[in-house]
């Protein structure tokens, strides 16, 4: 039965592979045909999650994600263990949550923390579109791929040194408990 047949969008595993097959020789190059699915999914998934939380909150509740996320993180703060003070404290950390929800008197504020902060925060920093930059993001964007691609290559440099350093410094333990007696036992 295939995908169509279902009723789902979802390409098939031939329509992925011809997609694969589509690509430049360059990419092809970079990316091994899994590697490519892994990233298409977790590009699918950086892009739909956000949303269909965010829908999941709209709802089925009354909260958006930096009310649930405020509500949330003040209830790891009970320390007492006497119910009517939980309780008396469940009942404020409700108020102030609910104060940047769905109907609160900071819902504005509340349902900007959501978008532009935990949202992008989900993203990688990026929006809805997958821009850095919002309105700016002609001249943001490329700054932000230039400065990750920096990054990328200062880790990968300090990494061979970290390498160069601890091979180094296996060889001279090595080195030091052959001298006193240390090493292999045949």
């Amino acid at each position: 039965m295939s995908d169509s047949s279902k009723g789902g969008s979802h390409p098939s595993e031939d329509q992925k592979k011809a997609m694969y097959e589509g690509l430049s020789d360059d990419q092809k190059k970079k990316q091994t045909y899994t590697e490519w699915v892994k990233d298409a999914y977790n590009n699918q998934y950086e892009n739909w999650m956000p949303w269909i939380e965010d829908k999941y909150l709209a709802w089925f509740g009354t909260d958006n994600k930096a009310s649930y996320a405020t509500k949330d993180t003040l209830d790891k703060t009970k320390i007492t263990g006497i119910s009517q003070v939980d309780k008396l404290q469940d009942g404020v950390n409700n108020l102030v949550g609910d104060q940047i929800g769905k109907d609160g008197l900071l819902a504005p504020v509340g349902n900007m923390a959501s978008k532009e902060g935990i949202n992008r925060a989900e993203r990688g920093g990026k929006d809805e579109s997958g821009s850095y930059g919002g309105p700016a993001s002609n001249y943001t964007d490329p700054v932000v791929k230039n400065a990750q691609g920096a990054g990328q290559g200062l880790a990968g440099g300090a990494q061979s040194a970290g390498g160069a350093v601890t091979d180094g410094a296996k060889g001279a333990g090595s080195y030091v408990s052959g001298m006193f007696g240390g090493g292999k036992k045949e």
